[in-house]
């Protein structure tokens, strides 16, 4: 894919930095990061839930930190004592240290977040301000006297 520069356009407007910003992060490739596997999935019209697959590790080993706009996962899993003693034959379950960030919408907040069988689920929820909700307006009759009046008389 070709990288395009929106340099230009960041000299010409304003207040749209992060919209540049997000469009070129998301023109780059992930790198390949396919670790640890995750699912983002709608519970109800505001409420969603992202559940990751993290085998081997315990409460203690990830932090979870949530900042506008940004959830950031990261694990790093800490030696078990005698661990040094034991020969690893096959090693199928991944334990190494990971970080994910996921882009949060506005007015997302991370609810909570709960370790259960190997996978973490973590639950988010849109609050929209109620000034930022729409509103519906009535729309007044022709001749309704009821109407508020909008000009003030004129003193004399």
């Amino acid at each position: 894919m070709r990288h395009v520069d929106f340099t230009p356009l960041n000299r010409s407007t304003v207040g749209f930095d992060r919209l540049f910003s997000m469009l070129d992060t998301l023109a780059q490739p992930e790198n390949g990061q396919t670790y640890p596997p995750y699912n983002i999935e709608r519970i109800d019209e505001n409420a969603y839930r992202i559940t990751m697959a993290v085998a081997g590790f315990g409460e203690d080993d990830i932090t979870i930190e949530a900042r506008p706009n940004v959830l950031k996962i990261a694990a790093a899993q800490t030696p078990e004592e005698g661990s040094e003693k034991h020969e690893m034959l096959h090693r199928g379950i991944a334990s190494r240290a990971f970080e994910r960030r996921f882009q949060l919408a506005d007015y997302v907040e991370v609810k909570g977040a709960r370790l259960k069988n190997g996978l973490l689920h973590i639950d988010l929820a849109r609050e929209v301000p109620e000034a930022m909700k729409p509103r519906k307006i009535e729309i007044a009759k022709a001749g309704d006297d009821s109407a508020k009046q909008i000009e003030a008389k004129a003193t004399n």
